[in-house]
């Protein structure tokens, strides 16, 4: 209970000092004057005051509020580490202790993970938080527990009226390597090198060396072991081996001692692309498809394309003489002996052997194929006669046989089973009864059998194979046995699907990574996978999932069309995740080269001294013992060897307030009233 005496005026406070000076006017004179009753004067002036003041004595019940201490412990990654989880424990463990054994103190205790991404340690965000969940008034102290490794410190709260503390978790001895990617490009030239900047450097109380190993593996495969110096920039020139997605793993053993080696690693993903794919078309005679396959090779701007068109073959005699022909001659030697490797791909279409290249070139053309190239056959009636390509050494890599039977009868081409699961063609053909039109006839066929291990993705008469494709040595080949495919680019009978089916075909035919057959691979979104799987089989079998600190998760697979299967799944957290089901394998990066949690793991009472001494507060490292929580007065010191100090603040909570007038209006009356009598008689 506390009493306090108030003023609740009768009247305007102007009036009521206006009638203080005159009061006081009066009593001067009166003591000017020498009459012997002016402090009497002055005692029944200052009573009418005071009634017109109207005094009144107001009692609080007050209830006593306790002190708060609020404690924010850092749990993010790099406190995941070595012995600091015990070290924190033990920490807040004794905290609550010295919160327990003062009176009136309450303890509030937050706890901060891994933020989203890689935005780091946000400690002064937990604190902000903490503090404004709590009265201001009432807050004593604030304690962090943490190993000071923070990455929001401009976000730290402008005003903190109670000393700030920590506790730092860590040793004196401890020392770290980790692997550092300076420098890393989104894309690369496929053929060309990329100079990427790496870093392989020592932190803390390291024991000291002059080379540590550095191992680089490209897409999970083997990884290549070299001895790098410490402490320096290596410049590495890099060339990637395919197009798409490469991921770049680039790794140093963890060292004895170390305290972690999860910065021992870094993962890059590079997409390589084609500077430009270069194309030679082969048109046999012309025809009205050769200018289907140009429009499409020449709409794509990535594609550099050579074509030639014979028009006047060799045994051809139509009296025109050779000095009147505007014709070039056909390079034959230049494209198919000196340059043939600079091409990503070769079409012939509806070609026939007319001595126009000779059986040594042919068989060069075959061997760039064994070799990684590509050759497509659009085949017209000529592959069925005696002249066909097949006739040539380029039958050890063509898919299929021709019988020399050629149909002259519209059909439908169909996508075949295997076709319906395969890049190339998957979801091209018409859905039925989705209203869309449907696909136009086409009016020729040749008749081949397609050989062992060709694959059938498209048919025609009489399941005829109308498209085969196959593997040869190192490369791809492709045989299209019609001649006809310019009908659905003319949008006879409502067309069909032809430059996005040629697209693939040509993609697929130069092994761009998105047409794989069989592939395995991630689609990340944060920290989602959507983990999809493309097979030729019916079923797929379940993917292991194996995490940055090695343990291992089973995801199982959902077709969701024919020949794809995927599932979605949440990932704990950034870092190198591996997959495989047994045949295909990937690997995908979640997050950045190298997580920013794990960029200084050593500990430090440096990022926090600032804001710490500006609240007079105090940083311990807690591996130098335990220590005590003492009261201090505000503006003192609070912290010391040993202790950290607290400013109690005495926050209460009123319960109840009443209000009684001092004295009675007739009691300051009487008073007056006595005192102006004795002033009276005091003069008579």
């Amino acid at each position: 209970m506390t009493e306090s005496v108030i003023l609740d005026p009768l009247v305007p406070m102007w009036l009521l000092w206006a009638a203080t000076g005159v009061a006081v006017l009066f009593v001067a004179l009166a003591l000017w004057r020498g009459l012997a009753g002016w402090w009497l004067r002055g005692l029944a002036a200052a009573a009418l005051l005071a009634a017109v003041a109207n005094p009144s004595l107001q009692s609080e019940a007050r209830e006593a509020l306790s002190d708060i201490v609020v404690a924010v412990v850092d749990e993010s990654a790099s406190q995941r580490i070595a012995d600091r989880p015990e070290q924190t424990e033990a920490a807040l463990a004794r905290l609550r202790d010295e919160v327990a054994a003062l009176e009136n103190t309450e303890l509030r205790v937050t706890r901060l993970g891994d933020s989203e991404g890689d935005g780091g340690t946000l400690l002064m965000g937990a604190l902000a938080e903490a503090l404004a969940e709590e009265p201001q008034g009432r807050v004593a102290g604030m304690v962090l527990i943490t190993d000071g490794r923070l990455h929001d410190l401009p976000g730290a709260p402008e005003t903190l009226a109670a000393p700030l503390h920590t506790l730092l978790t860590g040793h004196e001895d401890d020392w770290d390597r980790r692997l550092v990617v300076k420098n890393a490009p989104a894309f690369a030239i496929l053929g060309e090198p990329v100079t990427l900047t790496l870093r392989v450097e020592d932190q803390g109380a390291a024991p000291g060396a002059a080379l540590v190993p550095l191992t680089i593996a490209i897409d999970g495969g083997a990884p290549m072991r070299f001895e790098v110096p410490l402490n320096e920039d290596l410049e590495l020139p890099v060339t990637l081996p395919h197009g798409g997605m490469n991921v770049l793993q680039f790794a140093t053993p963890a060292a004895e001692g170390e305290l972690t080696d999860r910065n021992n690693a870094a993962v890059l993903q590079i997409n390589g692309v084609r500077d430009r794919l270069r194309v030679l078309l082969v048109s046999g005679e012309p025809h009205p498809g050769e200018r289907t396959w140009r429009n499409l090779l020449k709409s794509d701007s990535s594609v550099d394309l050579v074509h030639f068109t014979i028009l006047r073959p060799p045994d051809k005699q139509d009296g025109v003489p050779v000095d009147e022909l505007s014709l070039i001659a056909f390079p034959t030697r230049e494209l198919f002996l000196e340059k043939i490797d600079e091409f990503d791909l070769i079409i012939f279409d509806r070609y026939k052997r007319r001595g126009i290249l000779p059986t040594l070139y042919l068989d060069n053309i075959r061997a760039y194929v064994e070799n990684g190239g590509a050759v497509l056959v659009a085949a017209g009636p000529d592959f069925a006669s005696a002249d066909s390509l097949y006739r040539s050494p380029l039958a050890a890599v063509l898919p299929a046989e021709p019988t020399a039977r050629v149909y002259e009868q519209g059909f439908l081409p169909e996508l075949t089973d295997l076709g319906q699961r395969h890049p190339v063609t998957e979801g091209l053909e018409p859905v039925p009864g989705e209203g869309g039109p449907g696909w136009g006839r086409w009016f020729r066929q040749i008749e081949v059998d397609a050989l062992p291990g060709a694959q059938v993705v498209m048919e025609g008469i009489d399941g005829l194979p109308l498209l085969v494709l196959d593997r040869a040595g190192e490369g791809r080949v492709a045989l299209m046995a019609s001649d006809h495919i310019w009908l659905w680019n003319r949008g006879y009978e409502g067309g069909g699907p032809q430059l996005e089916l040629l697209r693939r075909l040509a993609h697929w035919m130069m092994k761009e990574p998105e047409l794989e057959e069989e592939a395995l691979w991630v689609e990340p979104t944060g920290l989602t996978m959507r983990v999809i799987r493309r097979t030729l089989e019916d079923t797929a079998n379940d993917v292991a999932v194996t995490h940055p600190d090695g343990s291992e998760t089973v995801l199982t697979l959902e077709q969701t069309s024919p020949g794809r299967f995927e599932t979605l799944w949440e990932a704990p957290e950034i870092g190198l995740y591996r997959l495989s089901d047994g045949t295909e394998e990937t690997v995908i990066a979640l997050g950045p080269a190298a997580p920013r949690e794990f960029e200084q793991t050593i500990s430090s009472p440096e990022p926090l001294a600032e804001l710490v001494d500006r609240t007079r507060g105090g940083q311990l490292a807690i591996a130098d013992g335990g220590f005590d929580l003492r009261e201090v007065r505000p503006g003192r010191p609070a912290a010391g060897r040993g202790w950290l100090g607290i400013t109690p603040r005495g926050a209460y909570l009123t319960a109840d307030v009443s209000v009684a007038p001092l004295l009675p209006a007739w009691a300051f009356l009487l008073l007056a009233s006595l005192l102006v009598i004795g002033a009276w008689l005091r003069e008579g």
